[in-house]
């Protein structure tokens, strides 16, 4: 990988002139909404030039191909999230109806904790979930994931500190 600089402009435009037309129908196979496979394009340049990095030019495609193939399941795992958000909405009682701009923060919210528990290894992952989510103790989480209370400990410890983290992270 080479790291992008102003006068490589032109290879962005060369790559996107001949691997465009390619592309939009590899998205588009994967999606039914031509307008969002357009979008989602368009996101995969930008992701690339967001990057810096070009990759050598016998390598663009599989390149372009992990750009949008992240991308696509970066959608799919939104769309899934915010199913889920607006079917527990219309579950509660008209009193607790929540505005458009709050269901798109919660969503979007909702979207970030989603990611962030993603980058976590699996146990650390349930043992956080298994903890906060559904109560269990440190005893009966090791029964669960079949290892001692002390990497459960370690696990929810680990868990928590990455939250912080990202937390911070998000303050900047």
């Amino acid at each position: 990988m080479t790291a992008l600089n102003i006068t490589d402009a032109s290879e962005v435009d060369s790559m996107y002139r001949e691997h465009h037309s390619w592309l939009s129908l590899f998205i588009q196979r994967r999606l039914t909404c031509p307008q969002v496979s357009a979008d989602l394009v368009q996101d995969t340049y930008v992701r690339l030039m967001v990057s810096r990095k070009l990759p050598p030019r016998q390598d663009s495609r599989r390149y372009l191909t992990h750009i949008a193939k992240g991308l696509v399941v970066d959608l799919y795992r939104r769309k899934r999230i915010e199913s889920a958000y607006l079917d527990m909405l219309e579950q509660q009682p008209s009193e607790f109806a929540v505005s458009t701009e709050d269901k798109v923060i919660m969503i979007n919210m909702l979207v970030e904790v989603d990611a962030m528990l993603h980058k976590m290894p699996f146990k650390v992952r349930q043992a956080l979930i298994l903890r906060q989510v559904e109560g269990l103790s440190y005893k009966e989480i090791a029964q669960c994931l079949n290892v001692s209370i002390s990497s459960v400990e370690k696990y929810v410890a680990r868990a928590l500190q990455s939250c912080i983290l990202a937390s911070i992270g998000n303050l900047d």
